[in-house]
């Protein structure tokens, strides 16, 4: 006998996990209506200059009415899919090329979804941003998710080459975390690859993820993609990424995400790897 454990419509479970939906909805909905949001900042290291910042993530964040900081994690489920994520990535990129804007000694990433590139407000706020200070396309970093860019991977590839001859870098974010269609890796010329934290969290003690990730490392060097590991939490997972021949590190052992300014308040830890 078979038994099928999903959750029914009208289960407490499935109303459980609506309700959540439907709350996330409304928040991002009122945060953007009242612009309560802003970037928290991520250093990603050189491997073998650890106490340089190569560049720095733009995480989008939130407040609810309370002055709660919310994380993307927290409702980007619920509006990925939606008009709601478009509009999240508007803002992200405003915040990202106005803080490039004034800040010309730092490169930056920002995260964005496949799903906006055919959005006309973001590629206005992109157009904008770049009339504003052409120089800004040579310091921006758009990280794409590898679940997104599988989705629409000609439409991805077509908009890269467009914008790559500007001067704008591209990178695969969650490399390894789904079923990357190998056949298309040749075709996008990503300039970065990010390779998912499920294979670097504890990598000092899993033999299998080492394995897993000197393969992703192998394929990217084949490829000429410069390779960032991400949520690298100890000294010991730092030593191996880098004998492992990683290009650069993010994760907690070298800062956590921060909305005030690391490069201007010296928060990057100087940690004694390499």
């Amino acid at each position: 006998m078979q038994f099928d454990d999903t959750p029914s419509k009208s289960s407490p479970l499935s109303v459980a996990a609506d309700d959540q939906t439907r709350n996330a909805i409304l928040l991002v909905r009122e945060a953007l209506r009242d612009r309560r949001a802003m970037l928290a900042f991520q250093p990603v290291v050189q491997a073998r200059m650890p106490k340089r910042a190569a560049f720095y993530e733009g995480l989008i964040r939130i407040m609810d009415t309370t002055g709660r900081i919310i994380p993307a994690g927290d409702f980007i489920g619920a509006i990925e899919t939606r008009e709601l994520g478009r509009r999240i990535d508007c803002l992200a990129l405003e915040m990202g090329l106005s803080t490039l804007a004034s800040e010309p000694s730092i490169r930056l990433s920002i995260n964005m979804s496949a799903r906006s590139i055919g959005y006309p407000e973001w590629l206005t706020t992109l157009e904008r941003g770049l009339r504003h200070d052409p120089s800004i396309a040579e310091r921006l970093i758009l990280e794409i998710t590898e679940s997104s860019a599988m989705d629409m991977p000609e439409l991805v590839i077509d908009f890269m080459a467009d914008m790559q001859e500007r001067g704008i870098c591209f990178a695969l974010d969650d490399f390894g975390a789904g079923y990357t269609a190998f056949r298309y890796l040749k075709d996008f010329y990503f300039d970065i690859i990010k390779i998912d934290g499920e294979f670097i969290r504890g990598i000092s003690a899993s033999p299998d993820n080492q394995a897993l990730t000197k393969a992703l490392v192998s394929i990217a060097r084949h490829f000429d993609m410069f390779t960032v590991a991400e949520s690298v939490e100890t000294q010991e997972d730092a030593q191996l990424l880098i004998e492992m021949g990683v290009d650069c590190l993010q994760g907690y052992f070298f800062g956590a995400p921060s909305v005030s300014e690391p490069w201007k308040t010296s928060q990057l830890k100087a940690r004694g790897v390499g």
